[in-house]
């Protein structure tokens, strides 16, 4: 088996507030994950999916538990390093895409560099991975005059375009129609391929869930294995509305 890229064990969180004193949403993840894997989370609204995967980008500090980037303990580099992690191994992918209204799509997606302050020459980088996406004519476009899958494609491009060796999406095609959305999680996929980067996915769809190597299901603050009879299962709640 090949070396962990990211390894979690026992990751906790609470949130405090005044009137409950604390809700706890992770309780002890485990989660180990090597190159060119996908990984699917699924769980019910509110469960914690967000929480976990901001965790494990660094997005989010844990309350207890380790978290291992090749090795090295996240949580114990400096604020430097940490936010080095966060650019540059790890690409975020958002039910909504979030990207900044005033910046052309290929600004868009030389973000990474550009808050990373890099000298080098990244803007050729930026316009192959467009042009890759199909978005090869609207690399000047601002997002309001993309459509919502073209504006999730530039936010993939984002993702992916620093060569991380970690993706984590959360609910990539949730805000898409059916069709769109199978089309830019295909596209998320030939990218993970080509590039070998591991993939955590938090979704609803039973449909993209069943396209990653590994379904994990969070519960009561727990990731666990879920096999194939039991996501069927899952899948059919959520379809009917009992999940």
């Amino acid at each position: 088996m090949s070396e962990p890229v990211l390894q979690a064990s026992g990751l906790a969180r609470t949130y405090r507030d005044a009137a409950s004193g604390g809700v706890r949403v992770l309780r002890g993840c485990d989660l180990t994950l090597v190159a060119g894997e996908s990984v699917a989370i699924v769980g019910e609204s509110g469960v914690g999916k967000s929480t976990l995967l901001h965790v494990l980008g660094g997005l989010d500090r844990p309350d207890g538990g380790t978290l291992a980037f090749r090795g090295e303990d996240v949580f114990s580099r400096g604020p430097n390093r940490l936010a080095e992690y966060r650019n540059r191994s790890v690409g975020f992918v958002f039910q909504f895409h979030h990207l900044l209204p005033e910046f052309t799509a290929v600004e868009n997606v030389e973000m990474p560099f550009r808050i990373a302050r890099d000298r080098g020459e990244f803007r050729a980088g930026a316009v192959e991975i467009l042009v890759r996406l199909g978005l090869g004519e609207r690399l000047d476009h601002v997002p309001a005059r993309l459509s919502g899958g073209e504006q999730q494609r530039v936010a993939i491009a984002r993702a992916v375009v620093a060569r991380p060796a970690v993706v984590l999406a959360d609910e990539p095609t949730g805000n898409l129609d059916p069709a769109t959305g199978r089309e830019v999680f295909e596209v998320l996929r030939e990218l993970q391929a080509e590039r070998g980067f591991a993939l955590v996915v938090a979704t609803h769809s039973g449909r993209l869930a069943h396209r990653c190597d590994r379904i994990l299901r969070l519960d009561n603050g727990f990731l666990r294995p879920i096999g194939d009879a039991e996501a069927r299962d899952y899948f059919d709640g959520v379809a009917s509305g009992g999940v």
